[in-house]
């Protein structure tokens, strides 16, 4: 099999001891004859993986016992209407950081009055607004933890006066996180805790049942709780995936150890974008990911961009080039990314940057 660094924003790399694993079940699944996508979603061998993966998210983020955690069928985006048709009576609040919070902004928009207490687009999403004041008379306040088109990341569980709510698709399971402080987490799969086409919720069981408006029934969180994820047939195989993922990051010590491990990979990569005189990152240095580490070619050499990119492809190098929105260049650093990965992309640099000298 071709060796390569698998760099991408997500769909991203995974844990290979969970892509084996499913590669088996795809062939036979526990024993039964049947791989795991030809199986009943109402057999007993599937209701033991849909319990054990709930359980493995209780247990490697400590969830309360009054929180219910669900998971979906698709995307995380389908949570930027589904979270106002939940929440949203009078007025709601959000924090624009990137394009997926102004998207889940415009949803809330649709169906009531939500407004920007702060946003960072006056410099390209490059920064986490500060200083902001969260209003105390809306329904809930909306956050997205970690931003992978520009870099940026909100590390810490803020305390806030109302409802929170955080859109954690690229950042869940890279860190411990105070679940107590928050109303609902949400966000898709393909990033750190499995392939696309899972979404999770963790939804604390009060905020629910406020709203005066009729809620569609496959928008309405309580229809999944009360069915138990499968109040329509859920996406299994993801499912399956997420769970071997989950174990992946058990057995390798639990969310302090993760995050030990991606703050190291981080930093070893950062230090090389401020010590290149090739390259400069485009994220306020206070706020930037640990996830999703952007930088572009440094003032006089954005000539090279083209070349570094063809050059690191060479060298192995898969998924660097930066969203489409923004150019330059984009390395993620998801859970599963070797550190030996991020030390192959510095000696890239490193190389690139005597070859230019």
């Amino acid at each position: 099999m071709k060796t390569v660094h698998n760099f991408n924003a997500g769909p991203c790399v995974l844990p290979r001891p969970a892509v084996d694993a499913a590669i088996d079940a795809l062939k036979d699944f526990n024993g039964t004859g049947m791989s795991v996508i030809e199986i009943s979603h109402r057999s007993k061998d599937w209701e033991a993986v849909m319990n054990e993966c709930e359980s493995l998210w209780r247990e490697l983020l400590n969830i309360p016992d009054n929180y219910k955690v669900i998971f979906l069928g698709g995307g995380a985006s389908m949570q930027f209407c589904m979270v106002p048709y939940n929440l949203l009576e009078t007025k709601a609040a959000y924090l624009e950081t990137g394009v997926w919070a102004k998207k889940a902004l415009k949803e809330a928009k649709g169906l009531g009055e939500a407004v920007a207490v702060a946003s960072s687009a006056d410099k390209t999403y490059s920064y986490i607004p500060k200083g902001y004041e969260i209003p105390s008379d809306v329904d809930y306040f909306h956050i997205t933890t970690n931003n992978t088109i520009y870099g940026t990341e909100i590390r810490e569980d803020i305390s806030s006066p109302v409802p929170l709510v955080a859109d954690m698709s690229s950042d869940i399971m890279s860190r411990p996180v105070d679940v107590s402080k928050y109303a609902i987490i949400y966000g898709g799969a393909q990033k750190n805790v499995g392939p696309a086409g899972v979404t999770f919720a963790i939804i604390r069981e009060d905020v629910l049942g406020k709203v005066s408006r009729y809620i569609p029934s496959m928008l309405n969180y309580k229809t999944h709780i009360e069915g138990g994820s499968m109040y329509n047939t859920p996406p299994v195989f993801p499912i399956y995936v997420m769970t071997q993922t989950l174990k992946w990051v058990k057995e390798n010590g639990g969310l302090e150890a993760i995050n030990k491990h991606n703050v190291e990979k981080a930093q070893l990569l950062y230090d090389e974008i401020d010590r290149n005189p090739l390259f400069v990152g485009t994220a306020a240095k206070e706020d930037r990911s640990i996830m999703n580490i952007c930088f572009v070619m440094a003032e006089g050499h954005h000539d090279k961009e083209a070349a570094f990119l063809e050059f690191a492809k060479s060298k192995g190098m898969v998924g660097i080039k930066g969203h489409r929105s923004v150019g330059g260049f984009r390395a993620s650093t998801y859970n599963a990314l070797p550190k030996e990965s991020v030390q192959a992309l510095i000696d890239c640099m490193q190389e690139f940057e005597k070859m230019n000298s």
